[in-house]
């Protein structure tokens, strides 16, 4: 009989006390040339985000902006699991796996000036993990709660290890008013569990509600977290782009002003860190929040 237990590196959604651990992966994986300089790479190890001045032009802004507003107003999308609604509202919060429900975002998607990058820092070929747009609309866009990204992509979907990384790329501008993102840089360099055992379907749950009963750190963690490392918000014009590792501590505020903030959603994983069992979860989360199909 095989008795083999599957290591984790990375343990969450635990009972009694969660404490918070060093991170035993690289953050940049290669050494090969690519888009990013040196300074670039420097920043993105330290602080676990790098910002993308002008990723998109003017032109192309539009023409995205053009294609989020008719997948919005797609009926049949509406109907479908890809579309998550605000809290307490028929408005639509985000639509996932876009690449599978538009050529246009899938062009940008699979465009080299993106997956180049993830490349180079990934240290081997990539593939989408996830794919979203999120609209975050004015009065009553709701907030996202403090998480790290690899301790649900961990616990719910089963990816082994945190090579892997996202990109947010703005189609409205991002001010400090409107619910921009907020990081904690640096606190990609330490894994904090969560407490709690996950629910069944809870990501029905859990994309819809404004603070997350499971998967985000506790306030004492979060707390000191905040005092060592600060809290920065990422704003800029549309075509501005974010990139920011897996484990790093984010989320963002409500937005109560009239200016929406819409933004197209990307997670570039490697090849060599594809999705297991989930580690803390009875069974996977469906393919369009967890690909489990690939190369694509």
């Amino acid at each position: 009989m095989n008795t083999t237990v599957r290591p984790d590196l990375y343990p969450t959604r635990v009972s009694g006390e969660a404490v918070p651990q060093p991170r035993v992966d690289p953050v940049v994986w290669g050494d090969a040339p690519g888009p990013l300089d040196e300074e670039q790479l420097a920043r993105y190890r330290s602080s676990g985000y790098l910002v993308l001045d002008h990723l998109l032009s003017p032109r192309e802004v539009e023409s995205y902006r053009a294609e989020l507003r008719r997948l919005g107003s797609d009926p049949a999308l509406r109907a479908s699991e890809r579309v998550i609604l605000e809290p307490g509202s028929d408005r639509v919060r985000s639509v996932f796996e876009v690449e599978k429900v538009s050529e246009l975002f899938a062009g940008l998607l699979h465009s080299p000036r993106l997956t180049d990058i993830a490349r180079q820092v990934l240290g081997s070929d990539v593939y989408i993990h996830q794919s979203r747009v999120n609209y975050k609309p004015g009065f009553g866009g709701a907030p996202f709660d403090w998480h790290s990204d690899f301790e649900t992509w961990h616990s719910e979907d089963g990816m082994p290890r945190p090579r892997a990384f996202s990109v947010s790329i703005a189609l409205s501008e991002n001010l400090p008013c409107n619910g921009p993102l907020m990081v904690m840089p640096g606190t990609h360099t330490t894994f904090v569990p969560t407490v709690g055992e996950t629910p069944p379907d809870y990501h029905k749950e859990s994309l819809r509600v404004e603070r997350l009963p499971v998967g985000s750190p506790d306030p004492d963690h979060l707390t000191r977290m905040a005092e060592q490392h600060g809290i920065e918000q990422v704003t800029g014009p549309a075509g501005t782009a974010v990139m920011f590792d897996s484990n790093l501590l984010h989320a963002s505020s409500g937005n109560i002003t009239p200016f929406p903030r819409s933004n197209i959603f990307i997670v570039y994983n490697s090849v060599e860190n594809t999705l297991e069992a989930p580690f803390a979860a009875a069974r996977p989360r469906p393919q369009h929040l967890g690909n489990r199909e690939f190369p694509v």
